[in-house]
């Protein structure tokens, strides 16, 4: 979660909402790829953390299905990103701060637990919640001064 808190830092430095994730194998330990929030610079609206590190990972392994690999995330996914996580065969989702208005495996739709979504990952929720949502409230924080 370390490593995705400092990809959300780098993804706020650039302006864009301060999201990280990271793809790792949990059999060696090993960093298959690492995503930042990017959609703003990439004039690409599915450029999320969650994405952008599935993207990499994938391309990576030369495979789309990325079973048995773990995604850490600072946020709770959206819909998107959970969509993306069944397709790709994530075998466990890590997350850290709750997002109650666009999460959509705790909150929201609660996409995993729907008839209709084929894959379903483990899911551990609030791992350095506060650190990750520290970071978000003061990027919007100084976000709304700004245009004050």
């Amino acid at each position: 979660m370390r490593i995705a808190l400092a990809a959300a830092q780098d993804a706020a430095s650039r302006g864009e909402t301060p999201v990280g994730a990271v793809v790792v194998d949990p059999r060696t330990d090993e960093i298959v790829a690492i995503g930042a929030n990017g959609p703003i610079g990439a004039h690409d609206p599915t450029a999320h953390a969650e994405i952008v590190a599935l993207r990499q990972a994938a391309a990576k392994l030369g495979n789309y299905r990325l079973t048995d690999l773990t995604l850490v995330v600072t946020l709770e996914p959206c819909a998107m990103c959970a969509g993306a996580i069944s397709h790709a065969r994530i075998g466990r989702v890590v997350f850290g701060a709750e997002d109650p208005k666009g999460g959509a495996v705790v909150h929201g739709p609660r996409f995993f637990e729907q008839p209709t979504c084929h894959w379903r990952p483990q899911v551990t929720g609030g791992v350095l919640a506060e650190e990750s949502a520290e970071l978000l409230r003061d990027f919007f924080r100084a976000r709304r001064k700004k245009k004050g």
